[in-house]
């Protein structure tokens, strides 16, 4: 049983303080980098970046692809380690996907960890091997960090240097040979085996003495291909400087993961520039650029097209029959694959906003294209920039809204480029990105609003961070050009300060008015408009619960298996799908209806709830990966068993003949002779309801309505020939189960009425052979509150215990408990954490039926139903 997660105001302040933390981060090292580079022109950058030699390039990146290779084997110890049978491949996919992802996006936890656990999750893997497999894999990075670092500090000792601060030989061998000491000794506390430890409430797997060496080997080879790549592009260094350079690296890597900066961009480089002072700043800022595009960039393009091409086989199925563990885990990856990488490239536009053109290219487009034209382009490349890092977030929920329009973004980004100073290079990545999301556009298969899940606090920010890092670029390319007012209004061949200047201003309105979008839009519940034809006799017929004529009350939508023989109901209240009861018909077609509305509810980015589900459906929705919660207990009684003789039901039987005696009289009413009645039970039911202050419910109950009641019998109670007790009666079509739905009375009817007609029905529905009388549920009951329970088991308990005054939980179950049933759970499957406690708001909001209620609204556009 799973409990409800922290509730949503803590959940949202959280956020927000994680939000406004990395934007501080960001800001100040954005004020450091600013610092160190103070000296730098960007001309100069360019041209030791033109300079780096080939062989350097293709050096680093066959350094690259090594690191990554050994980063494939973190993942494939930690299965050995946790005695999982994944394969290898898996394994590789798992780690690049995520080491990409946290790479460029950094929040490794959060990034890394969720692709981890969709690709383990197919196959196979639960949730705690997944976190156990991250944990085992951190273990073996950070070892490998403090291992070499020690390494190098004890064998190789030299002077580093950051911010003025300088750590002699003899400081760093006295720090290296303790972090030595106290590797050796965590070495010795292990075991020639892998044994499970528990701490603080997670089950951990301590890997072997031997694999535990192994996993600092595969990290220490991991880290020095990476230094090494770097290393290579740095020009002028000897190899004797190697250790010192490594050190710098993994401080560098330290607090760029630390930071949660997205790459750790401008961290990263910001402590290398500080560690290495007495290089050429502008030589090893190009070494930076060229390393972060070949250790990034270029990794998560491949693992994208890879993705990618899973990704086109994946849907070439209906999601439900898809069985491959290689198509499933493309469906789930590509979209967040792809969202990256369209975020990549919108970055990659505003900061070549923010840059000079190149001369040449410049002058070669001015003599094409009308000067006006080229400035529009520009200012339009820099705008598509920051509305493709909005995008991505549509992406990454797989809306088909932002696939259209980020492929057309894309392509008109790529035009822009050529347009404003032939940059060919970003027009062929924007294209190549956009022929990608055209390869995969299938997984984008979710119609619904498109502003309402782009923008969000979580992606303003990060476009703020991506607009303001552009600026702050654009700033350090033009520091040595004295700003005057009339730059805003210049333009020319040689005006790049100015097209820098109207292009961070457009991208600033962008990011202002996707704020306010966001602010000021109204929120919209989700109305499905798919086709729901009620269900047919043949799945009624079929039925082997009573709940299961709620069909019949006319505020429901359906969804029916392709054999007509079973369905089942929902309604959408807000963002929540939600499913009244089991599926009702043949059992063989339940699970194919739940996966079909799991797949419906997901297309359109919605909650599925599934209420009071029943034994019989609770493996399905554990199939589905929903929480499951006990929300009560159902009475249902043995017809066989009945009966008003013996002590146990002398107050029973003394109440119901106390009735009989005041007059009142039991007699069932055929369907077919209701409608001259139907008057009389409208009194009935409208003074019960004033007596008890409630207006009609909606979805899990019926109301009082004519062509509803029609098509049941229907028991009542005289006194005196005036009716003033009903009951409609629900009796399945194999004469097993019986129940009441409305069941009401006037306030002059006799006392003990509703004792006098159950029981009279109970004794004529064992008359008539039927097997169970079901008496409904009875929420919060059976609930047992221990100290080790969730909370949302201990807060139900407590309002079940204390909360008579707003529901009456305890009594309802004390008077269904006089007739001696046997109690049965009943559940509700949901999502998990905050979301379950959203879905429980909108499954209150659905059953009140008031103006808020979809189910109102339902019955409100139904002529026959509008005007009753």
């Amino acid at each position: 049983m799973t409990g409800i997660a922290r509730p949503v105001g803590a959940s949202r302040y959280r956020r927000i303080l994680a939000i406004t933390m990395l934007l501080l981060v960001a800001a100040l090292a954005c004020i450091a980098l600013d610092h160190l580079f103070a000296e730098i022109r960007w001309s100069d950058v360019r041209a030791a970046f033109q300079a780096i030699p080939p062989v350097a390039i293709i050096t680093a990146a066959v350094l690259t692809g090594l690191s990554y290779l050994a980063l494939t084997l973190y993942d494939h110890l930690a299965l050995r380690i946790i005695g999982s049978a994944v394969g290898w491949r898996t394994a590789a996919l798992a780690s690049f996907c995520s080491y990409t992802l946290s790479h460029n996006l950094g929040l490794a936890l959060v990034t890394g960890g969720s692709a981890r656990l969709r690709i383990y999750g197919a196959a196979g893997l639960g949730p705690g091997d997944v976190a156990r497999i991250i944990a085992s894999a951190s273990f073996a990075f950070w070892g490998g960090v403090f291992t070499l670092t020690a390494l190098a500090m004890t064998l190789y000792p030299a002077g580093l240097t950051l911010g003025g601060f300088t750590i002699d030989a003899p400081v760093q061998r006295a720090i290296g040979a303790t972090l030595l000491g106290g590797a050796i000794l965590l070495l010795a506390a292990l075991r020639s085996a892998t044994r499970p430890v528990n701490l603080f409430g997670w089950t951990l797997t301590l890997p072997s003495r031997s694999q535990a060496l192994a996993q600092i080997g595969i990290a220490c080879i991991d880290l020095a291909f990476a230094s090494a790549a770097l290393f290579v592009l740095v020009p002028h260094l000897s190899p004797a400087l190697y250790p010192a350079f490594f050190l710098g690296y993994a401080l560098a890597i330290i607090v760029a993961l630390i930071s949660h900066v997205p790459g750790g961009i401008g961290i990263f480089e910001g402590v290398i520039v500080a560690s290495l002072p007495h290089v050429d700043r502008p030589a090893l800022v190009a070494a930076l650029i060229a390393y972060r595009i070949l250790y990034y960039l270029i990794p998560l393009f491949v693992a994208v097209v890879l993705i990618a091409a899973h990704e086109r086989r994946a849907w070439r199925q209906p999601l439900r029959n898809v069985t491959s563990g290689a198509q499933t885990i493309a469906r789930t990856i590509a979209p967040i694959m792809l969202a990256a990488l369209v975020a990549v490239g919108g970055a990659i536009l505003l900061i070549s906003g923010s840059l000079p053109a190149v001369p040449g290219r410049f002058r070669m487009v001015a003599g094409i294209i009308p000067m006006p034209f080229v400035e529009a382009s520009h200012l339009a490349a820099s705008m598509i920039g920051a509305l493709l890092i909005l995008l991505a977030s549509g992406l990454y929920r797989r809306l088909d809204g932002a696939f259209w329009l980020t492929r057309l973004l894309l392509v008109a980004g790529a035009i822009f480029s050529l347009a404003k100073g032939l940059d060919y290079e970003e027009a062929s990545i924007l294209l190549v990105i956009a022929a990608l999301l055209q390869w995969s556009h299938a997984a984008f298969y979710r119609r619904t609003s498109l502003t309402s899940a782009i923008l969000t606090p979580g992606w303003i920010a990060t476009l703020g961070l991506a607009v303001g890092l552009s600026i702050w670029i654009g700033f350090i390319a033009y520091r040595h050009i004295d700003y005057q007012g009339d730059l805003w209004w210049q333009f020319g061949r040689h005006r790049d300060a100015s097209r820098f200047l109207r292009a961070a201003l457009a991208a600033g309105v962008v990011l202002v008015g996707a704020a306010l979008w966001a602010l000021l839009r109204p929120a919209r519940d989700i109305w499905d408009e798919s086709p729901s034809d009620p269900p047919g006799d043949a799945a009624l017929s079929l039925a082997t619960r009573t709940d299961a004529f709620l069909a019949l009350t006319g505020d429901k939508k359906f969804l029916t298996s392709p054999s007509g023989r079973a369905f089942l109901m929902y309604q959408v209240q807000g963002h929540s799908w939600i499913v009244m009861g089991d599926p009702v018909g043949d059992p063989v077609e339940w699970p194919d209806l739940l996966w079909r509305m799991r797949e419906r509810a997901d297309a359109a980015q919605g909650r599925l709830l599934l209420y009071q589900l029943s034994l019989a459906s609770l493996p399905l929705a554990i199939d589905l990966g929903l929480s499951i919660v006990k929300y009560g207990e159902e009475a249902r009684i043995d017809l066989n068993g009945f009966t008003l003789e013996g002590s146990q039901a002398r107050a029973l039987r003394h109440g119901v003949r106390r009735t009989a005696r005041d007059g009142a009289l039991f007699e069932i009413v055929a369907a077919a002779d209701l409608p001259p009645l139907l008057p009389a039970l409208r009194a009935v039911s409208d003074d019960w309801l004033a007596a008890k202050g409630a207006t009609e419910k909606s979805f899990s109950v019926g109301r009082f309505d004519d062509a509803y009641l029609t098509r049941f019998d229907c028991a009542l109670v005289r006194c005196g020939g005036r009716i003033v007790a009903f009951a409609n009666i629900w009796a399945t079509a194999d004469g097993r189960e019986l129940s009441v739905d409305l069941m009401r009375h006037s306030a002059d009817a006799p006392p003990g009425v509703m004792d006098f007609i159950f029981t009279s029905l109970l004794l004529w529905g064992q008359d008539k052979g039927y097997r169970w009388f079901t008496l409904g549920l009875a929420p919060l009951s059976g609930l047992d509150a221990r100290r080790l329970s969730p909370l949302w088991v201990k807060a139900a308990a407590f309002l079940y215990r204390h909360g008579d005054a707003f529901y009456g939980f305890g009594g309802l179950r004390a008077y269904k408990a006089k007739f001696a049933p046997i109690w049965e759970p009943r559940f509700i499957a949901g999502p998990h954490g905050v979301s379950l406690a959203r879905a429980m708001v909108d499954l209150q909001r659905l059953i009140g039926g008031g103006r808020g209620s979809m189910a109102a609204r339902m019955r409100s556009a139904d002529p026959a139903v509008a005007g009753k």
